[in-house]
């Protein structure tokens, strides 16, 4: 339903120019202001959205502006609408999946066990999660390599490697079980850059709910001497007696600790991607809506990758962190704890437009091309990821400079001039490309982000991420429901965990991000760039650069799928096997 994507584009173009008509240019196409026929009308039509959208209060948290002002408010309503008939199906589909889910549960008695999770999920939900859980998620979730390689797969915005100078040890740990787990001593791991380190400890200022509990875990991870593989260390509670727990403590102590960080790093993640995916693409986009004419490239370019951009964070105020809303319902901590979290990682982190470019974000936290300490012997995220950015950067090069064939066609353009300062001071846009815009590869670079924000980068932690491995449990509870131990030598760990009906609260929240007819929709990232509204009139070799972005889509999609386990139980180095940056299942665009 092509048809769709494209109406959506015509009203975004319709609402906010009256007497707007692409018609007067040559093959109705776009078209630098240098060389558009009608520079009086662009001028004016650039007024009339200017005059139209307004920056107003961020929404969720103290982050970027959000659209307001007559075309402002047309433009979210128009969004909202689309968002809402997309997301009608899986919210049919929960509805009918989930009474025969809870009937299964109780006929088992309820859960005696955490095996008995597994009931949640198996041979259910073929319409709300067609593609199911991730293979390995329920017979290999104990195992300390699982653990350790979900940091650089299913979250792997959370974990830096410890610097051997310029960072300091962030707590001690028993030397003796340091020795007996690693083969050397804390310091050694640090020293040669085997350590890592992923930090929830600011979690323990959130007000807990009524009945709720949660951690605010620290942990070590370190590349292991002899095997090379990634592994967890140790566990710090940072709540009551904070604890510290190591592989070698007793099975059950272990594997709650690891739930704990779970719970802690679920959290993270899911803000983390409302923070940086949302907030960031949505300000960037809004400073275009008011400086570039509807004819420009760099315009028709964002308009087609920010498709419903400004529905998530309306919808999400209203019914997602409202007080009592989905996420208050199965939460450790309220929607208080999101408003905080975005004020205190937007500024500081999530923001940051520039350090959050795909390899400087990796390279920054030591994780590839580290110059000190070894490489990681297997690094999903990358691996999956790298090439889906590499692509979307070719298939931006040729845009760019099938419009600006030369650099003074680019610092001659008073319209992307004025975008890049507009984001600069009015908009607000942190760490942003520095006015003026004088060469062509920073253009790449921003248009290349803006789409990796809503074509990858999102969908990491968000869309069907959560149903597929991230949000599954038992492993990654979104609340504990007796208090943290004290002490060590827990003995039932099913008591911490919760009941059919909040476990229902958790699944079906995290369902709720899947979009399984996006295939059917073409809304998918293999056609990101294959809508016909976006396509007409625009130069031959950009038509070229598409097809070569759809193959290339494709032949990524069937090397995911084609995932399995080796001989050795273990998929890209991992006892679990990650399927969720399929080009050909993932939307290309913030669905939610």
């Amino acid at each position: 339903m092509d048809m769709i994507f494209c109406a959506l584009g015509a009203l975004a173009v319709a609402h906010a120019l009256p007497g707007y008509s692409r018609a007067n240019l040559p093959n109705a196409s776009y078209a630098l202001p240098q060389s558009d026929p009608n520079p009086a009308q662009r001028a004016a039509e650039i007024a009339t959205e200017r005059a139209g959208y307004l920056y107003g209060p961020s929404l969720i948290g103290n982050n970027s502006f959000f659209p307001t002002g007559t075309l402002g408010s047309q433009r979210v309503a128009a969004d909202i609408a689309v968002f809402t008939a997309n997301a009608s199906y899986i919210t049919k589909s929960i509805e009918e999946e989930s009474g025969p889910v809870e009937q299964v549960v109780t006929a088992a008695g309820g859960f005696k066990s955490l095996s008995s999770y597994e009931l949640l999920y198996k041979d259910q939900w073929k319409l709300s999660n067609p593609g199911g859980v991730a293979p390995g998620a329920f017979t290999n979730y104990t195992q300390d390599l699982f653990f350790s390689m979900e940091r650089l797969s299913v979250g792997p915005f959370s974990t830096r490697r410890l610097h051997p100078s310029k960072d300091a040890l962030p707590f001690a740990v028993d030397a003796a079980a340091v020795k007996r787990v690693t083969g050397q001593s804390l310091e050694q791991l640090h020293a040669s850059g085997r350590l890592f380190f992923a930090d929830h400890s600011y979690q323990a200022k959130y007000a807990l709910q009524p009945g709720r509990f949660a951690a605010a875990c620290s942990a070590y991870f370190y590349i292991d001497p002899k095997s090379g593989d990634f592994l967890p260390l140790a566990i710090r509670t940072n709540v009551g007696k904070d604890l510290i727990y190591t592989p070698l403590d007793t099975k059950d102590d272990w594997l709650l600790a690891k739930m704990m960080f779970n719970n802690n790093d679920y959290f993270f993640g899911q803000i983390f991607h409302l923070a940086n995916s949302h907030a960031v693409a949505e300000i960037v986009y809004l400073s275009a809506l008011r400086t570039l004419s509807p004819r420009h490239p760099v315009r028709a370019f964002l308009d087609r990758v920010m498709y419903q951009a400004f529905a998530i964070r309306p919808v999400g105020s209203q019914i997602l962190f409202n007080p009592g809303g989905y996420f208050d319902q199965g939460s450790a901590v309220d929607h208080n704890a999101v408003l905080s979290f975005v004020g205190q990682f937007y500024p500081s982190l999530a923001g940051l437009f520039q350090q959050n470019y795909f390899s400087t974000s990796l390279k920054i936290r030591g994780l590839v091309d580290s110059p000190y300490g070894p490489a990681l012997k297997h690094f999903p995220f990358a691996e999956d990821a790298g090439p889906i950015v590499d692509s979307i950067r070719k298939f931006v090069t040729t845009y760019v400079y099938s419009y600006y064939t030369d650099t003074s066609l680019l610092t001659g353009d008073k319209e992307v001039q004025a975008w890049v300062k507009e984001a600069n001071t009015a908009a607000q846009v942190l760490d942003f490309p520095s006015a003026p815009l004088d060469d062509r590869s920073t253009l790449i670079d921003i248009l290349t982000q803006v789409a990796y924000l809503t074509g990858v980068n999102h969908h990491v932690l968000n869309s069907n991420a959560p149903s597929e491995l991230s949000g599954t449990l038992p492993f990654h509870p979104s609340a504990f429901y007796q208090p943290i131990p004290t002490a060590k030598g827990v003995k039932n760990l099913v008591s911490f965990l919760p009941n059919l009906n909040q476990s229902m609260n958790q699944v079906t929240l995290t369902l709720r991000f899947n979009r399984p007819t996006l295939p059917q929709e073409h809304g998918e990232l293999v056609d990101m760039f294959s809508a016909s509204s976006f396509l007409a009139g625009q130069p031959q070799g950009v038509q070229r650069a598409k097809d070569v972005f759809r193959a290339e889509m494709e032949t990524l999609g069937e090397k995911v799928e084609s995932k399995g386990f080796n001989d050795r139980g273990l998929s890209q180095g991992m006892p679990f096997v990650w399927k969720v940056l399929d080009p050909r299942r993932i939307p290309f665009f913030l669905c939610v």
